[in-house]
């Protein structure tokens, strides 16, 4: 038997405002503000999605969940994760690893980073040794380094056996 692999890749961004929740990788991180967007705007679940349907080659995640319908307003990313993990199933794929990156001035990611990474393992089932989570600053450059903004980034890949 061999093996059928694909990679992903995944970017988004995400306005930060005062008085939002901040969700980040299926947790709630204390913080004054919080990521704007339709959904509850968690850029790492976002990214994710969008790699993994990427490398299925199922579009992406404004595609499969718009931001213009109003059922997604305010949804937990975490359905939107497992919803794509359905779509790959579908396809008969697995989730090999996740490399993720956030780019975010502040609050500080990395104590949160061995929460996050045991909500996401449960959501998708898989180890947490498969998802790999690392935290940058932009040395206070550009949106980011601003806080104006949160970005991250997410390479995955995924398999499917074949005969």
């Amino acid at each position: 038997m061999s093996l059928h692999i694909r990679t992903g890749f995944g970017y988004d961004v995400h306005q930060l405002q005062e008085g939002l929740d901040f969700w980040l990788g299926g947790i709630k991180i204390p913080h004054t503000h919080g990521a704007l967007g339709h959904s509850d705007a968690d850029v790492l679940i976002h990214v994710i999605c969008d790699a993994l349907l990427g490398a299925a080659n199922l579009r992406d995640i404004g595609f499969h969940f718009s931001d213009k319908d109003p059922k997604y307003k305010g949804i937990d990313s975490k359905i939107l994760l497992r919803a794509v993990l359905e779509l790959l199933r579908g396809k008969g794929y697995k989730v090999g690893n996740i490399d993720s990156t956030i780019c975010l001035q502040e609050p500080k990611v990395n104590p949160h980073i061995p929460a996050m990474k045991t909500c996401l393992a449960e959501v998708m089932g898989i180890s947490e040794e498969e998802i790999s989570i690392k935290a940058t600053t932009t040395e206070h450059l550009g949106f980011v380094g601003k806080k104006e903004g949160v970005a991250a980034f997410a390479t995955v890949l995924i398999y499917r056996p074949t005969a």
